[in-house]
């Protein structure tokens, strides 16, 4: 019995052995799994040029640098499709892109999508359809509010916008009015264009029209010049972005008759910043947060985010939903 119980007690102490052997590798591969990288790499498409760049960009890497506790390197990509293959190929592990990109690195590289890109207060925008045909198009009389970004006010029918207020710009709005296109000679932009031409195009086909029959379709180039189109009688409708006729203002002072907003399609995702899933979790959090907060650290800091890719500020409110349907919207188009 005693020896039994001996060879038992040797069993049981060789299990414990092997269980705290497991453990101990166990707590080894999670050590490494979280431990930080002694540096990352940061790729963007800056809004900058030239010699400007490395003083446009020190800033922003040398906070983040600051705040993480690890080197932070700034790289420049020529497109922002550049972007996305830096990050498949590890050469960089952050990248401040477009809503495009952000989806194909998602969906190419199992990104994560940590912060949103701000302008004006806002992560999306919807693309306008512009009219000088407001008898045709609108349901009521248009009606004037004042776009804060820039203290114009401007027309707007069918509800869009509240008589004297500040006008929102939120969508989808009026798309009803697009089932009065056939016929209509329509300005758009090039196919790559969200608002100018695929959220436009995208909405015209669920309203019933064939855009490649049912329109005549007037190239332009720039939001600036499918809003001219319209003021200038080239087209009875065109589509830019919210509100691309703050553009044209110096010259055509009474735009706000000449073109009335008369529609909003769905909202177009902002780009914004995604990471490489390599890197640990808790150095992601921190990042987010500290980009969350950039905008607000200082006066430099501001100044430095709008020069740098035109941006007011990032929020980790990232509504991924809106980045998905962007890429089902950019399926459409693609071969």
């Amino acid at each position: 019995m005693r020896k039994t119980l001996i060879a038992s007690g040797a069993v049981a102490m060789l299990a414990l052995g092997l269980a705290g052997c497991a453990s101990s590798d166990d707590a080894a591969d999670a050590a490494g799994a979280t431990e930080w990288p002694e540096s990352i790499t940061l790729s963007l498409v800056p809004s900058v040029e030239g010699e400007d760049l490395a003083e446009a960009l020190g800033p922003l890497t040398d906070y983040l640098s600051e705040g993480l506790g690890i080197e932070v390197e700034g790289v420049v990509a020529t497109n922002y499709a550049a972007t996305v293959e830096a990050l498949g190929a590890d050469q960089a592990q952050v990248v401040i892109t477009d809503a495009g990109s952000l989806y194909n690195a998602i969906e190419q590289y199992d990104a994560k999508l940590i912060a949103r890109d701000v302008r004006f207060g806002a992560t999306s925008y919807a693309a306008v359809a512009y009219t000088n045909n407001p008898d045709k198009y609108c349901d009521d009389e248009p009606v004037m509010a004042t776009y804060d970004a820039s203290g114009i006010e401007l027309s707007y029918c069918n509800g869009l916008e509240e008589a004297g207020a500040s006008a929102t710009g939120q969508g989808p709005k009026g798309v009803e009015a697009f089932e009065k296109l056939a016929g209509a000679k329509v300005a758009l932009q090039a196919a790559t264009s969200p608002a100018g031409y695929q959220y436009p195009v995208v909405a015209m086909r669920d309203a019933g029209i064939d855009t490649d029959a049912d329109i005549e379709q007037i190239p332009v180039e720039g939001n600036n010049n499918a809003v001219l189109a319209v003021a200038n009688g080239d087209a009875e409708v065109g589509f830019g972005y919210w509100d691309a006729r703050t553009t044209v203002t110096s010259e055509v002072p009474d735009i706000a008759e000449k073109a009335v907003a008369f529609a909003y399609t769905e909202m177009i995702p902002n780009g914004g910043v995604a990471v490489a899933n390599s890197l640990p979790a808790d150095l992601v959090e921190e990042l987010a947060t500290l980009l969350d907060e950039y905008a607000d650290s200082s006066e430099e800091a501001a100044t430095v985010m709008f020069d740098l890719v035109g941006l007011s500020d990032w929020t980790t409110d990232t509504a991924e939903d809106e980045i998905t349907r962007y890429g089902e919207i950019l399926a459409q188009f693609q071969g």
